[in-house]
């Protein structure tokens, strides 16, 4: 696998997480090696959103109110820098993030599970499996694009970015979260890093790092914050099971709700189309 920042192969091996190699490249990306045939689509089925996989969700349906509070906080921010228009969300899940953003724009979606995008079309938004040029150009061009964590999961997030650039107006606003490589837990905690998750996180950005891929594909990074998340409490008790066991009795009595959180390992990246 090519760096997606420097176009290089030569990397310096890191560890070994869950059977996959990590490595870092010579711009300071850090990445996860594949073997050859892997299909990012088979770790997300209905399992993965519903407690069956470690490093997925407890309850995605379940988490839905703590989920839409927390949506609707990231489309106040997002209109900050554009009012309104048309939406695309890469990697929309159920679509809660879609139903949000539908008061102020005309939004669409992309997911590669099809467990998601058969609950998706259930509650009547338009998403397809890939941000194929014909999709893209079916519903753009794009005021606005947003992806909520879901760049780490990508296996070429450099060609969904060329594709995407050429379907947003100029001056069009890109919001991206991900996690933060270069943050002191990060540093800290090395392999056991709470979203060092190989094979469902295959790059790991730093502030420099997503800027400079950006940078190489038509955006301009405006916005860099590690902002405070409210984030369900069955997913924060999910994944603090994953190091202490008894992942199976979250679903069962970690009540609902959410619960504020920032451990500033994770970043909000805000770009414009140049």
């Amino acid at each position: 696998m090519t760096c997606v920042v420097c176009k290089r192969t030569a990397t310096t091996p890191l560890y070994e997480v869950n059977g996959f190699e990590i490595v870092r490249c010579p711009c300071g990306l850090v990445r996860t090696v594949l073997p050859d045939g892997f299909d990012p689509a088979s770790i997300y089925t209905d399992a993965y959103f519903q407690g069956g996989h470690p490093d997925g969700y407890a309850d995605y349906a379940g988490s839905g109110e703590a989920l839409r509070h927390e949506f609707r906080r990231i489309v106040a921010a997002l209109r900050r820098h554009v009012s309104g228009g048309q939406l695309i969300e890469l990697g929309c899940a159920y679509g809660y993030f879609l139903d949000e953003a539908s008061v102020a724009f005309d939004v669409c979606g992309v997911d590669i599970s099809d467990h998601a995008r058969q609950v998706c079309a259930a509650r009547g938004h338009q998403v397809a499996p890939a941000a194929t040029p014909a999709f893209l150009a079916e519903h753009g061009p794009f005021d606005a694009a947003v992806m909520l964590d879901v760049l780490e999961h990508m296996p070429d997030p450099a060609a969904v970015l060329d594709d995407l650039h050429r379907a947003m107006k100029p001056g069009a606003q890109l919001m991206i979260t991900t996690g933060d490589h270069g943050a002191v837990l990060s540093r800290v905690m090395g392999r056991r890093w709470r979203l060092m998750t190989p094979p469902q996180h295959l790059w790991f950005f730093s502030p420099r790092t997503v800027s400079a891929l950006l940078a190489r594909h038509g955006f301009r990074v405006h916005t860099t914050e590690h902002p405070w998340k409210q984030v369900p409490l069955a997913l924060v008790a999910y994944q603090a099971t994953r190091y202490l066991g008894g992942q199976g009795l979250v679903r069962r009595f970690v009540p609902p709700g959410r619960v504020p959180l920032n451990l500033f390992d994770a970043m909000r990246i805000i770009a414009e189309r140049r």
